[in-house]
């Protein structure tokens, strides 16, 4: 279930993130998505999704913090 447009994220991601970093979760997410779709590329038992949203917030930590109120903030 790759996403065509950011406004197709998750509330979690849309509601406390910054355009620019929401644009990076989709992208890490679809690449994620494609390259882990074979269950032995995962780790354990996790489901391509959960592996996918795991890659896209971990794209996006690299950029970004979460910060006291709960939102997204460029470091």
């Amino acid at each position: 279930m790759p996403y065509d447009r950011i406004s197709e994220l998750p509330d979690s991601v849309r509601d406390h993130v910054p355009k620019h970093a929401q644009e990076i979760y989709k992208e890490a997410f679809n690449s994620a998505w494609d390259e882990y779709k074979d269950a032995d590329d995962r780790r354990g038992d996790a489901s391509r999704e959960e592996t996918a949203h795991r890659v896209a917030w971990s794209a996006v930590k690299e950029k970004y913090e979460k910060g006291d109120d709960g939102d997204w903030h460029a470091k």
